[in-house]
Parts: structure tokens; C-alpha cells; sequence
């Protein structure tokens, strides 16, 4: 019998700082992406750059080729995910501190538990829960109330909203996800996904206008720079430490880069461009952390992996990654 491959402290350690480095460091890196780089030019040609040629080394290994249907999932959950997650996080940072997007960002757990109480004909929450969601939301309040900003100066009310907005549309990606149609293929899937998404934000980026302004050739380095990254390690590489953790360690250990990617997101932001970090943004990041932490301890399933298999053995979307 073939031994079962058990993977080295050294190799699990090397993931986890890639997952939490990398994914927390995005948020830097967009802001300097969108710096010389449109918003919207930038994130779709980050994804399709990423997805185009994951789809092809997946489909030339042999991967199952992807039914139609599939094809109209990855359009929907592109769009909820990418197109409007992603891109309204990037959009937003245009107005809002990188480490302030990141910590509502954070709440989009707290956003999956509510809709799936509400599809779930609004059962009765056990404690935890409610616990979870009620110091979460103490703690957004804290974070953007006009009379509580002392911590963070004066932020751009659209811009706070947009980036909710965007956290929402991640968390109804995800609940939504488990009713459609998936490939069998978690890695597929994730790259169709980055193709619809990233061709809709190009095409978005065409109706508003981006293009016309866009010179290719007044790219800064530091923009190439943080583009470059984006896609190879934010989209690429990180995500397969996290595929390649989920394969041999729990969900609930390979989920704990929902707490360390605002952090390191913050200190990133505090550090390197001098975003300013006051006692109130340190006072609501802790509450908005530990009631997305609660709320991963009771019932409610914000915090799984990316991808689960169904009582069909159909792959099944889950929140995280995508924001990333």
C-alpha cells in the first residue's frame, strides 16, 4: 500500500506565511497598482491574466472540460465575486486607507451568516451567533462612525460604502454558490471564474470611460511593480498554498488567515504609507476580529474552505479567497 504523503512543519509553515503575507499584502499592493493604472483596467486584466493561463495548463493536464452550464455559474459568481467584490474593493481604495478596506472586508463572514439565516427562514440563531454578529457590527460602527474617526481622519463616506457594498456581494456569492452548478475541478472553477470576471470589469471599465484617459506608456514601475504582483502572487500562488493547505490540514486551522490578513494589512498600510493607526482603529479592529472570530466558533459557517463537495460531489464555492 502506497504511504500516505504527510507534509513537513517546515512546508506547512512556509504555506501559511504565504497565505498570510501574501493575501495580506494585496491591499497594498492595489493601491499602488491603481496609482498609474485605472481601477477597473487594472483588475480585469489582473484576473484574466491569471485565469487565462491557469485554465490552459488545467485543461492540457486533462481536466474535465467544463459544461455550459458551469460556464453560466462562473459568469454569475465572477460578477458577484470579482467584477463587483474585487472591483469595488479596488475602486474604494481610490478614497480609503488600504487597512480600513481591509478590516470591512473582514466582515464578509459576518454577511454570509445573515443571508444564510435569512434563506433559512429566519431560524432562531443560537447564542454565539448572535454574539458574533452583534460585537462584529459594534465594531464597523465604531470603525466609520463620523463621531469615532478620530483613529482614522476624515474617510470618504462612498468609499466606505462601496466597500460594504462590494463585501456584500462577496457573501452572496458564496451563499448562492451552493445551489449552481460547479466543476468537479476547485482550480477550475476558480479560473473560469477569473476569466468572466475579469472580461466584465473590462467591460465596465470601457462603459465608464477608463480607457480614455489610460496611456500605457505613463505606467509607473511601482505600479507594474504591484500589478505584477498581484496577479502571479495574489491570484496564483497564494491561492495554491491555500488549496495545497486545505488538502492536508482542516478548515478550521487554514482559516485563520481571515484574522491575520487585516493585521497585516494595517501594519502595511501604517507602515509603508504612513495611513495613520489610532487608538480607534486598533480598539475596532480588535472587536470587528473577535466577533468574526465568535462567530466562526458556533453554528453558522462563514469560515470553511473555498471549496466543499455537495451530496452531488459538485464542488461548492465558499467565501475567502476571492476578495484576495
Amino acid at each position: 500500500m502506497e504511504a500516505k504523503f504527510r507534509p513537513g512543519k517546515l512546508q506547512i509553515a512556509l504555506a501559511f506565511l504565504s497565505i498570510y503575507i501574501i493575501w495580506g499584502s494585496t491591499y497594498l499592493a492595489i493601491r499602488f497598482a491603481i496609482d498609474t493604472i485605472p481601477p477597473l483596467v487594472m483588475a480585469g486584466a489582473r484576473f484574466l491574466l491569471a485565469g487565462l493561463p491557469l485554465y490552459l495548463v488545467l485543461r492540457l493536464m486533462g481536466t474535465e472540460r467544463p459544461s455550459l452550464a458551469e460556464w453560466r455559474t462562473s459568469c454569475v459568481l465572477g460578477v458577484l465575486l470579482l467584477s463587483v467584490g474585487t472591483g469595488g474593493v479596488v475602486l474604494s481604495e481610490k478614497s480609503v486607507p488600504s487597512g480600513l478596506v481591509s478590516l470591512l472586508v473582514a466582515m464578509v463572514p459576518v454577511y454570509v451568516a445573515i443571508l444564510e439565516w435569512m434563506v433559512g427562514g429566519f431560524k432562531k440563531v443560537s447564542y454565539l451567533s448572535g454574539l458574533g454578529l452583534l460585537v462584529s457590527t459594534f465594531g464597523i460602527f465604531i470603525l466609520v462612525s463620523p463621531s469615532l474617526l478620530g483613529g482614522v481622519g476624515k474617510v470618504d463616506a462612498m468609499g466606505i460604502l462601496l466597500v460594504m457594498f462590494s463585501s456584500f456581494s462577496w457573501a452572496l456569492g458564496t451563499v448562492i454558490s451552493r445551489k449552481l452548478t460547479m466543476p468537479r475541478s476547485a482550480m477550475l472553477g476558480t479560473a473560469m471564474q477569473m476569466i468572466a470576471g475579469g472580461a466584465f470589469l473590462l467591460v465596465a471599465a470601457f462603459i465608464f470611460g477608463e480607457h480614455r484617459d489610460f496611456e500605457p506608456a505613463r505606467i509607473s514601475l511601482s505600479s507594474l511593480a504591484a500589478f505584477g504582483y498581484l496577479t502571479l502572487f495574489g491570484s496564483i500562488a497564494a491561492f495554491s498554498a491555500y488549496t495545497w493547505l486545505l488538502k492536508h490540514l482542516s478548515p478550521e486551522r487554514v482559516s485563520t488567515y481571515a484574522y491575520v490578513n487585516p493585521v497585516v494589512a494595517v501594519l502595511l498600510g501604517w507602515v509603508i504609507l504612513g495611513e495613520p493607526v489610532g487608538p480607534t482603529t486598533v480598539v475596532a479592529a480588535f472587536t470587528i476580529l473577535s466577533g468574526v472570530g465568535i462567530l466562526s466558533l458556533s453554528s453558522a459557517p462563514p469560515l470553511r474552505p473555498a471549496y466543499r463537495r455537495d451530496s452531488q460531489n459538485r464542488a461548492v464555492s465558499q467565501v475567502e479567497v476571492a476578495a484576495k
